[in-house]
């Protein structure tokens, strides 16, 4: 005889079973997660090696590529490697700095090239230089309105002709603020200091962020983005 104060047990809902169709699906669709950012990172690295054996093979003897047993990809890549770092090794001695110095004055006086070759330079050397003041930091700013956070990446302060012609006596810091879900392109400003919010997050995870529109982002740091953005709209709205 049963106990009437008991509780009865519920028995729960089985789950239905995956008809073939969708385990096929399932399948599909996993292959496709696992090959496709496989399949993309290899053709891109195949377009490169072949790209840059494209540039430097004609600059080649042709014995040079006749003597090889077979055709090798990325031997152009390789020897293009060498050749830089060969480069770089000549232009620290005094005499690579000597002819280094008069291509900078024979270029400095051309009317076209030099504003060009200006310009590319100053990017090389601050992009790859050790010292360079290259992208290094994320941050927040309010755009494109008020309550509205987005992430910018964050360089040096402007210079002083910058700094004089700006309204205000606060310190600035230069903004770049990329695009979805091209983050090449997007708007670049100066803004005051006290209006940026600095994460503490490397530029390539919060690049991750922008690239794939907020759905690659590590719980962690989504919780102290949304800290961040509800700290600063409660200041705003104080």
């Amino acid at each position: 005889m049963s106990d009437p104060n008991s509780i009865p047990l519920v028995t729960p809902p089985e789950k239905p079973k995956a008809s073939f169709g969708q385990k096929l699906r399932t399948y599909f669709l996993t292959g496709l997660v696992v090959a496709g950012p496989l399949a993309i990172t290899l053709y891109i690295t195949w377009w490169f090696i072949n790209l840059v054996d494209g540039w430097v093979k004609p600059w080649l003897p042709a014995s040079q590529w006749t003597a090889l047993p077979l055709n090798i990809p990325g031997f152009g890549l390789l020897v293009a490697l060498i050749g830089l770092t060969i480069l770089g090794f000549l232009t620290a001695s005094i005499i690579g700095r000597s002819l280094l110095d008069l291509s900078d004055l024979l270029l400095g006086r051309m009317p076209v090239v030099r504003s060009l070759y200006r310009g590319m330079k100053q990017i090389f050397e601050t992009v790859f230089s050790q010292q360079g003041s290259s992208f290094r930091t994320a941050g927040l700013v309010q755009f494109p309105g008020p309550g509205m956070w987005s992430i910018v990446f964050l360089s040096g302060a402007p210079n002083s002709s910058l700094q004089d012609a700006l309204p205000s006596q606060d310190s600035y810091i230069s903004c770049f603020l990329p695009c979805t879900p091209n983050p090449t392109t997007g708007f670049f400003f100066y803004l005051p200091r006290k209006d940026v919010i600095e994460l503490k997050m490397s530029v390539e995870d919060a690049a991750k962020i922008v690239m794939s529109a907020g759905l690659i982002t590590p719980d962690e740091q989504q919780a102290k983005l949304a800290a961040l953005a509800h700290d600063a709209k409660s200041e705003t709205q104080a």
